[in-house]
């Protein structure tokens, strides 16, 4: 493990050392693992140290693995050829969120999530980075928090700036203001 990478697992095992108090508010519960975009495979070998560490301090672990959710819903379309063709034809493109996508994917996660999480259980969200131009990742987070009853932990390959709360995806877009909890490899 990367020693950036250790060191954003040990912030989560000190996250896990505080008990969890009930009747947190939905964005109370959501914790953004932020690291930088060129450790995505670094994570990604690791993610098993997480799930260990979690289940380690007594909750559930479930994964959510978005990596490959554009193509496997682009895939089922019926007019994908001519999506190709013409992508300008997708609702939401080139604005950075295809609508549908958008939808069908937080109603996926959800069904997900009320299906397999209880209070006790961490909802890891990975491969955010894939949705960037497709989805927005803040939009996702608003549709799928009130599902999950534990806590919603979500790799974020990019950063965050404390003064502000501002998340920038990939570094690469303007950032968005949102309140959920960073959690940061610390020195």
């Amino acid at each position: 493990m990367s020693s950036k990478i250790n060191k954003l697992a040990n912030a989560w095992r000190n996250q896990l050392t505080v008990p969890w108090q009930a009747g947190l508010a939905a964005i109370q519960r959501v914790i953004f693992a932020v690291y930088d975009k060129t450790d995505e495979l670094r994570l990604r070998a690791s993610l098993g140290e997480f799930e260990l560490i979690t289940q380690q301090a007594g909750k559930d672990w479930l994964l959510l693995d978005v990596t490959d959710a554009f193509p496997r819903w682009m895939a089922a379309q019926e007019y994908r050829n001519a999506y190709f063709e013409s992508p300008e034809d997708l609702a939401g493109y080139p604005s950075g969120e295809i609508t549908e996508f958008t939808a069908d994917l937080t109603a996926q996660l959800n069904t997900q999530i009320q299906a397999q999480a209880t209070a006790d259980t961490v909802v890891a969200l990975l491969g955010v980075g894939t949705l960037f131009g497709l989805a927005r990742v803040s939009t996702l987070v608003e549709g799928i928090k009130e599902s999950v009853p534990g806590r919603l932990l979500v790799f974020f390959p990019g950063e965050h700036h404390p003064e502000t709360h501002a998340y920038r995806l990939l570094d690469a877009r303007d950032g968005w203001n949102y309140l959920a909890m960073p959690l940061l490899a610390r020195d």
